[in-house]
């Protein structure tokens, strides 16, 4: 075998995989956004036989002994391609330690959580999920073990999102931030409260809200001729390859504020799959290196633009068209308050950038439980509402508000949770970078945002997952990591608006 044939069979092998990818996605996409709420069973049977093809193309022989082979060629390799070696060969070890009855039984399961989960949250009915949940935590300890047996699994299960990531150093960040958050939240808390009673208590029109959604994917450059968006419960951003990326948010009628962040939010995702290398495309080094620097870029987007002065400023007025009675004798400075009103909440997609970690970290410390036997699948809610009370001093109603919120759970996510937290540190300390060379409010205040998107493209979103997170970071940045920026971040933001 030659390195160029051993290539061509790598990329024919890759390339089917993706053909399979593909079609898996888009049944996923359809069931949590528009598919009959009978469609699962048929679903999950296709689901099951693709991702039993999946697994056998990712695993076989052919495939191995070519990957196999250009690792032991890798002086012959363009860096990129050697680097695409190793990325896939980490990859696949992980499939190829799972038995494959297992690994297409697990995708089946999570095709019926998916389901089991919507009915149980629109009924706030944990008991009814319980069985799902338990049996879904159970396989993601056992694959764990499969993978790396001499390790904890939930250090197993952290690095799957984030390489590198173990309890010790996501313990040693919230620690970090607790430090910071609870007293600051304290002083806030003891100042008097920001007023956005006027965001509440109206009806704003679904369909205005949809044509407001369209208005800010191209305010955030988001070309929308690559880029959808759909409705469904929970929502997520989607991606089959940089010219179909789709982003979901949910309309609620009462408030346009939970979609307008869904949308600048998951289109901070977008923008990421959007904009990865064009050399990258169909490769396993195209789209997000990995769940903690995606939150980061979709953090960013909705806190350190889309909650900032200028921003409001800048979409206000339009704001105003879409919603003229609702708004009305409204300023832009009383919105840009009420969008960053501090205060312990219930939902964590709706919380604000104080608190947010917070509620991160109840979800950190619940599946450390759950992976180490702590935690049984049928106490969650009590353990739940017990850690809402310690954090946050706030009583859970019930399970819909409570437990049964996220979907990450039902579609197999364990261990995806601190990434949002992470995240929105990383983006601050971009930010801090950034500054050094772009007028960051003044793009904004022009209505022109690309120097902005410009600056994360030539830093984080071209280089797909040619680095490992720690490296990417630090090659933008130029440092370590530091969530001491997110801190002082959090402390100037937040002093001003109270007055601290």
């Amino acid at each position: 075998m030659t390195v160029q044939e051993a290539l061509k069979t790598y990329r024919e092998n890759i390339a089917a995989m993706h053909a399979l990818g593909h079609a898996m996605g888009v049944l996923h996409y359809d069931g949590a956004t528009v598919a009959p709420v009978e469609s699962a069973e048929g679903r999950g049977k296709t689901l099951a036989y693709l991702s039993g093809r999946m697994y056998e193309i990712e695993t076989g022989k052919e495939l191995a002994e070519a990957a196999q082979f250009l690792k032991e060629h890798r002086d012959e390799l363009s860096a990129q391609d050697a680097r695409e070696i190793e990325v896939f060969l980490r990859q696949s070890e992980f499939t190829a330690s799972i038995p494959q009855a297992e690994y297409v039984a697990y995708v089946e399961l999570l095709n019926k959580a998916d389901a089991v989960w919507h009915k149980a949250k629109a009924e706030s009915d944990f008991p009814a999920f319980a069985p799902i949940v338990k049996e879904i935590f159970a396989t993601n300890v056992r694959f764990a073990k499969y993978y790396k047996p001499d390790q904890n699994p939930y250090d197993t299960q952290l690095s799957l999102y984030e390489r590198g990531l173990t309890m010790e150093k996501t313990d040693a960040f919230f620690n970090a931030l607790k430090e910071h958050i609870v007293p600051l939240l304290k002083k806030v808390m003891a100042k008097p409260q920001v007023d956005d009673s006027f965001i509440w208590g109206k009806t704003y029109p679904i369909e205005a809200q949809r044509k407001f959604s369209d208005y800010l994917m191209d305010v955030i450059t988001i070309d929308r001729n690559r880029c959808s968006i759909g409705e469904t419960e929970h929502p997520f951003t989607t991606n089959f390859n940089k010219k179909d990326v789709r982003i979901t948010t949910h309309y609620h009628e009462e408030t346009p504020i939970y979609s307008m962040y869904s949308v600048i939010h998951e289109g901070g995702h977008a923008l990421y799959e959007l904009h990865s290398g064009d050399e990258l495309e169909g490769t396993v080094l195209s789209g997000g290196v990995s769940m903690s620097i995606h939150e980061s870029q979709s953090r960013f987007m909705e806190n350190l633009i889309g909650r900032s002065r200028p921003f409001i400023e800048l979409v206000f007025p339009k704001m105003q068209e879409f919603f003229p009675e609702q708004l009305a004798g409204v300023t832009a400075e009383q919105m840009y308050l009420a969008v960053n009103k501090a205060e312990p909440s219930l939902i964590r997609t709706e919380a604000d950038e104080l608190t947010y970690a917070l509620h991160v970290l109840v979800r950190y410390e619940i599946e450390k439980g759950l992976f180490d036997g702590s935690i049984a699948a049928e106490d969650l809610p009590a353990v739940w509402n017990a850690k809402y009370k310690e954090y946050l001093g706030i009583d859970v109603p019930d399970d819909k508000h409570g437990v049964l919120q996220d979907s990450h759970w039902s579609g197999g996510n364990v261990g995806y949770f601190p990434s949002y937290a992470l995240g929105s540190a990383y983006g601050a300390q971009m930010l801090a970078k950034m500054r050094e060379t772009v007028d960051v409010e003044g793009a904004i205040r022009s209505g022109d945002l690309r120097p902005i998107t410009a600056w994360l493209e030539a830093h984080i979103w071209k280089f797909g997952a040619l680095y490992d997170p720690m490296d990417l970071l630090e090659r933008a940045v130029g440092e370590p990591f530091d969530p001491k920026y997110f801190t002082d971040y959090l402390e100037e933001k937040f002093s001003a608006i109270y007055g601290l």
